[in-house]
């Protein structure tokens, strides 16, 4: 098997000093601002907004595997930003990807490339980036293609999530309209991809997110629509990537809502416990990650007091949480239990329209 990437730049620092990313919908009151930055205050749990930066309709972002840049979709493309001091972000470039504007972005492990997929328009962007964190040219653009099984939904490709595999090898794209994960081997020299497997899975579940474990030999997807998470050995078999689905858990209660929705899918710091949201049943859920064979085991699914959260995240020390509540317009905050597999509702919530997902960024020595 070749040699696993083991960087991640998350483990949690007893004393260092941390920012939280989050980025919003700006269309819907007009607003300008679509990302905020806070300073995290990690003894109470809470956040402190510190700045906003003007963008629109910040989808997602991503931060480089160096630490150094901040990557957000917007409208029509993608803009990229330098950490500065403070935690506060610089603006370097705007691109565009020639397509609607996108779902969801990620970087290789090596920051050569950057990987952009969209939901309505089923395409895939590979764009280079350069070593100060500018974006560069497009490279690779795909158009998925396909017919689903739900006219009103699953009629055709709707990429939700890009991820590389740890190895750095493959780049795997969850179609959340045709229920299958696409795997593609990216050349890291020319920016180019090619398909080389695809995981099929269940009908009408909507594969929307992933995450890979810390060693990558484990890779975890959450579904939307069927409330599950599948969980993957992943391995190398003549040089191919080989991807055994080892365990499928439920991310609701027995006595779930109906109408629900998977979303958020998050590790901790520590790469110990994984976490999703539930959208209708409006709820939580915790799981401890065996780190001998992937598997997941539930601590907990609580409520969050909150409509839609679109993410859920431990935060650094795995003592508070925070959930993005998209329709309630709040961040609320909870302390953790996870001995005892409790959430306590702690501190006021945090007004913020359409919030879309959250990033814990430790500050690195120049940027204090």
């Amino acid at each position: 098997m070749a040699e696993v990437r083991k960087k991640t730049g998350y483990e949690y620092e007893e004393g260092a000093q941390y920012v939280a990313y989050v980025s919003s919908y700006t269309r819907a009151k007009n607003e300008k601002y679509g990302i905020r930055i806070y300073d995290v205050d990690m003894e109470n749990g809470y956040l402190h907004e510190k700045r906003q930066v003007e963008i629109t309709n910040s989808s997602y972002v991503a931060i480089s595997h160096n630490r150094r840049f901040l990557y957000s979709i917007t409208d029509f493309g993608i803009e990229s930003y330098r950490i500065i001091k403070g935690g506060d972000l610089e603006k370097i470039n705007f691109s565009s990807i020639n397509g609607m504007r996108g779902s969801h972005l990620t970087t290789d492990y090596e920051d050569r490339f950057l990987i952009v997929c969209g939901y309505h328009d089923g395409k895939i962007t590979v764009l280079r980036l350069n070593e100060d964190g500018s974006i560069g040219e497009i490279t690779e653009e795909l158009y998925l293609k396909g017919l689903g099984s739900i006219a009103e939904r699953n009629f055709r490709p709707h990429v939700q999530c890009v991820k590389m595999t740890r190895d750095n090898m493959f780049l795997c794209a969850a179609d959340l309209g045709m229920d299958h994960v696409n795997i593609y081997s990216l050349n890291h020299v020319t920016g180019r991809l090619r398909q080389c497997g695809i995981l099929h899975s269940e009908l009408e579940s909507a594969p929307r997110h992933m995450k890979f474990s810390k060693d990558g030999h484990y890779m975890y997807v959450v579904h939307e629509l069927k409330n599950i998470i599948d969980v993957y050995f992943y391995h190398l078999v003549d040089g191919q990537p080989d991807f055994e689905k080892i365990q499928t858990v439920p991310t609701l209660n027995d006595y779930h809502a109906s109408g629900s929705a998977a979303s958020a899918l998050n590790f901790s710091s520590d790469f110990r416990y994984l976490v999703s949201s539930n959208a209708g049943d409006n709820s939580c859920v915790i799981y401890s990650i065996d780190p001998d064979n992937g598997y997941l085991s539930k601590i907990l699914c609580l409520p969050v007091s909150g409509e839609y959260p679109k993410d859920c995240a431990l935060f650094p020390d795995n003592r508070h949480l925070v959930s993005l509540n998209h329709e309630s317009n709040t961040m609320t905050f909870f302390k953790t239990d996870l001995e005892k597999g409790l959430l306590i509702m702690h501190g006021k919530e945090i007004r913020i329209d359409k919030p879309n997902c959250i990033i814990f960024h430790k500050l690195q020595e120049d940027q204090k």
